[in-house]
């Protein structure tokens, strides 16, 4: 018997070769389902866009709030100044007053016999306070507008006083008379014992807080 290995006879081999390049075949038409043509579109000059800012920024006509009010006695009115601008670039809404005492006592949690404010705005201009004469004045013909109307600390501090319903135009200013009394009472000290639950010989430490919202969210097409 011949040591050689037999070899396959030719017809398998090219058998064999042909089936080869088909399956690369196959292949290579497998790789190219991907390929083909692309084309895109971009604007040449990119677009800028900002956002915008919303501030409210508040300063003293006169001393503001950055004096003390001392020994207030029922009846009692004291007034106090200050203006406010919305700064930002946005236009804003519904502007408010609440209050806060780090100390409560019955002068803010007490609606019928604790502290009330009042709120006089002068649209003209700011007030004119002369601390000499005591006295304020509006330019605005008619006199001030009430904008809040003798409310308790006790509901304020819970629920905001509106002092704007509505737009607060990008870069305008709001002058405010806050006016702070307590209301009239009365009460009996005997022999130098004040009464149960009074409201004397109390004190609040406030924090007046101004807000105003975003104005309404807006839809452009241009």
């Amino acid at each position: 018997m011949s040591s050689h290995a037999r070899r396959a006879p030719r017809g398998n081999r090219r058998s064999t070769l042909a089936a080869v390049v088909a399956v690369g075949g196959l292949l290579l038409t497998a790789g190219g389902v991907y390929a083909g043509l692309n084309a895109v579109a971009t604007n040449t000059t990119p677009q800028a866009v900002t956002s915008g800012t919303l501030k409210l920024t508040m300063a003293n006509n006169g001393v503001g709030f950055s004096q003390s009010v001392t020994n207030v006695a029922p009846g009692d009115v004291v007034n106090r100044f200050v203006d406010l601008t919305n700064g930002g670039t946005l236009d804003a809404q519904n502007l408010t007053l609440s209050v806060a005492d780090g100390t409560p006592t019955k002068l803010t949690t007490d609606a019928t016999n604790g502290l009330h404010v009042s709120v006089l705005a002068c649209t003209t201009a700011a007030w004119v306070v002369n601390s000499v004469t005591n006295t304020a004045t509006c330019a605005d013909v008619g006199g001030p507008t009430t904008v809040v109307n003798n409310a308790a600390l006790a509901t304020v501090s819970g629920t905001p006083a509106t002092l704007v319903a509505g737009a607060v135009a990008q870069g305008s200013t709001y002058h405010y008379e806050i006016s702070l009394t307590l209301p009239n009472q009365s009460e009996t000290t005997t022999n130098g014992t004040l009464p149960s639950n009074t409201i004397q010989g109390l004190a609040a430490s406030l924090t007046w807080t101004f807000n105003e919202l975003q104005r309404t969210a807006t839809t452009t097409n241009s």
